[in-house]
C-alpha cells in the first residue's frame, strides 16, 4: 500500500502586497489532496488573501502583487500564460455571504455549466440532483426546483451556493468563513456535507470559529499578522500547540 500523501497545493515562500503594504510573508506549506485544512486566526491575519491566492482572485483588486510560488499539481499557477479561466473551474470557491443568482434553484446549479456550453437536459438534470445531494440540500428542495433560490432561508442558500461550486465538478473547493452568521443546524449540515465531499475533493476552509476548524479539518493552520505561526495535524494543534502564539489564541488568551 502507497501511503505517500499527495499534495495538491504546494506554496512556496509566498509573499503578497497591496501597493506596498505587506499582506502575506514568507507563507511555505502543503495542502494535501483529498483533505480539509482549516485555516484560523484574528482578523487581518492575511486568511483571506491567502485563500484567494488560490484561484487568483485577488488579481481583480487594484494594486495586488506576490512573489514566490503556488504551485497546484506541480504547476505554477502564476506563471506567464497560465489559464486562469480554467483554473477557476478547477478551484471554487464559496463566500461568507451566499450570493444566490436571481433565478431559480435548478437554474442557479446549473449556470455555471451552460455557459460551458453543456446543455443536454438529462445531463443538468442528474447534475442537478448530484450536486445537491452533495451540498445536502437535496431533500429539502427536490419538490420545489423552480422556486427562487432567493427565497430560500440563509443555510440553504449557502447550500445551493456550495451546490452550485460542485456543480462545475472542481477539483478544490475554497471556503471563506461559509458558516459565519448561520444557524447552529445550518452549520451543522454544511460542516457533514465537508466531511463527505472530501473524499472526492481538496477543502480549504478559512474559519473564525475555532471549534469548527476542530471538527471537520484534517490539519489546520494558524496565521497571525500575515505569518504561518504554525501549522499540524488538527488534534495536535488543539491540544499540544507547539507556538506559544497560538497556545494563547486557541485558549482565548490572545492579546
Amino acid at each position: 500500500m502507497n501511503t505517500t500523501m499527495k499534495n495538491k497545493f504546494e506554496i512556496k515562500n509566498l509573499n503578497a502586497y497591496f501597493s506596498k503594504e505587506k499582506i502575506l510573508k514568507s507563507i511555505n506549506l502543503d495542502v494535501p489532496a483529498n483533505e480539509i485544512l482549516g485555516i484560523i486566526g484574528p482578523a487581518g491575519s492575511g486568511k483571506s488573501t491567502f485563500l484567494r491566492t488560490l484561484n487568483r482572485m485577488n488579481d481583480l483588486e487594484q494594486n495586488f502583487s506576490l512573489d514566490g510560488n503556488v504551485l497546484l499539481d506541480g504547476e505554477d499557477i502564476y506563471k506567464a500564460n497560465y489559464d486562469v479561466v480554467g483554473l477557476r473551474k478547477r478551484v471554487g470557491m464559496v463566500f461568507a455571504m451566499p450570493v444566490p443568482l436571481p433565478m431559480s434553484i435548478y437554474e442557479n446549479v446549473v449556470y455555471g455549466p451552460r455557459l460551458s456550453g453543456k446543455n443536454d437536459k438529462k445531463y443538468l438534470d442528474e447534475l442537478v440532483e448530484k450536486s445537491l445531494s452533495a451540498a445536502f440540500i437535496w431533500d429539502e428542495v427536490k419538490d420545489r426546483l423552480k422556486l427562487s433560490g432567493l427565497r430560500l432561508s440563509g443555510g440553504q442558500q449557502q447550500r445551493l451556493c456550495l451546490a452550485r461550486v460542485l456543480a462545475m465538478e472542481p477539483e478544490v473547493i475554497l471556503l471563506d468563513e461559509p458558516c459565519s452568521g448561520l444557524d447552529p443546524i445550518s452549520t451543522s449540515k454544511i460542516e457533514d456535507a465537508l466531511t463527505v465531499l472530501k473524499k472526492e475533493y481538496t477543502i480549504i476552509l478559512v474559519t473564525n470559529n475555532n471549534m469548527q476548524a476542530a471538527r471537520v479539518s484534517d490539519k489546520t493552520a494558524f496565521f497571525l499578522m500575515g505569518e504561518l505561526i504554525e501549522m499540524a495535524e488538527t488534534k495536535q494543534l488543539f491540544t499540544a500547540p507547539q507556538k506559544t502564539e497560538t497556545n494563547d489564541y486557541i485558549t482565548g488568551r490572545f492579546g
